[in-house]
């Protein structure tokens, strides 16, 4: 079990040290079209999304990037410059400039070796030509792979290239678990392989991140994989806790299902506000792993306003409840009684002295909002 004051909390993530290039300092919040789409999204399909994205009211709650993932690219021109693949995207720029007009970001893709995985020209000794074509586009994020599996150092040389442009651009590592000074490097970087929409899948990414909760700060974000929220093939429920566990962990929040026919249920588990609000708090405290029980599990984090938010991950096949003490979490040794607000019954449950009883379903969880008042 941990059990962590604030104040030692606060100086154990001080000490992480984050790329200095003035973006991501909340977790990026956005849609990606690669689970729906593959290889097959084209400059009308990005621009129909987009207008979705801010018809439905996403962009308001925070969900800003529209990320474009592999196959936008086409070739290489005779002076090296990258070429979009005209077929699918005629007038790239012009779609950049459509979407920052709406109030929206760009998201682009690329590969540090000299392919992407779908055989698109990669950025392998094209690094500063690249970076500076994103710039001047106005290329807001760059997802950044490396399906070669060449030395990590290659991300730095892509980092280096995008920060000498002087635009900012928020750069995403698809590094697959190989955390070595991964902070410094980018800001944000994937701690397990792509996604795959099984419960147990979910959960053991999840598992995986906690193990570097220490390395995330503002600017600086772990990133177990996009949201396969509304995906296919887990349950409201699981999905429920899916989004939870991502946002508690400051992980990017990125769409992965398909935005124009989302289900009602899942739209109301992605518009969540009040969990949103956890996710991007600005103090930017990862959630990790407090108390373990069995299959029962109290995960938690300090917010910027001295609150905590607390998490009771049931993984067991029933229902089942969590004593949550106030020592359990980042709470000063004199706080005695705290008020607690249900974020997913969106109601204050009242003032409780020193213990909360949570109750979450099969593969569920109960989410709480906790704010000393002593």
């Amino acid at each position: 079990m941990i059990m962590l004051v604030f104040s030692a909390v606060l100086f154990l993530f001080g000490e992480a040290t984050a790329l200095n290039n003035g973006v991501g300092l909340t977790p990026p919040m956005g849609f990606k079209f690669y689970n729906y789409y593959t290889h097959t999204v084209t400059q009308e399909i990005v621009k129909d999304s987009a207008n979705i994205l801010v018809a439905r009211g996403l962009d308001r709650l925070g969900y800003k990037y529209i990320n474009v993932d592999d196959c936008w690219a086409g070739r290489r021109a005779s002076n090296g410059s990258i070429v979009p693949d005209l077929a699918a995207f005629p007038d790239l720029p012009g779609l950049i400039d459509y979407v920052h007009s709406i109030g929206l970001k760009f998201g682009i893709y690329s590969d540090a070796g000299e392919k992407t995985f779908y055989g698109r020209p990669g950025s392998l000794n094209h690094e500063i030509s690249d970076a500076n074509s994103y710039a001047m586009w106005s290329v807001d994020y760059l997802k950044y792979d490396n399906y070669d599996n060449l030395p990590f150092t290659r991300y730095a040389v892509m980092r280096d290239a995008l920060n000498k442009t002087g635009h900012p651009i928020f750069y995403s590592i698809s590094n697959f678990g190989k955390i070595d000074s991964v902070p410094i490097v980018a800001n944000s970087w994937r701690t397990s392989k792509d996604e795959i929409d099984f419960w147990d899948t979910m959960v053991s990414k999840a598992d995986a991140n906690n193990e570097w909760w220490k390395l995330a700060k503002p600017g600086a974000w772990n990133d177990p994989g996009m949201l396969e929220v509304g995906i296919a093939e887990m349950t409201i429920t699981e999905y429920k806790a899916h989004f939870s566990l991502w946002a508690l962990m400051k992980a990017p929040l990125i769409i992965g299902c398909e935005i124009s026919n989302m289900r009602d249920e899942i739209f109301r588990i992605i518009t969540n506000p009040e969990v949103i609000a956890v996710n991007q708090d600005k103090l930017g405290a990862q959630g990790f792993k407090l108390k373990l029980d069995g299959d029962k599990e109290l995960w938690g984090c300090p917010l910027d306003d001295g609150a905590v938010a607390a998490l009771f991950l049931n993984r067991g096949n029933e229902t089942a409840s969590f004593k949550i003490q106030w020592s359990d979490l980042f709470l000063e040794n004199n706080v005695t009684t705290a008020a607690v607000r249900d974020l997913w019954g969106h109601q204050n449950l009242g003032a409780f002295d020193g213990t909360l009883y949570a109750v979450a379903p099969s593969h569920g969880v109960a989410m709480f909002r906790i704010t000393p008042v002593n």
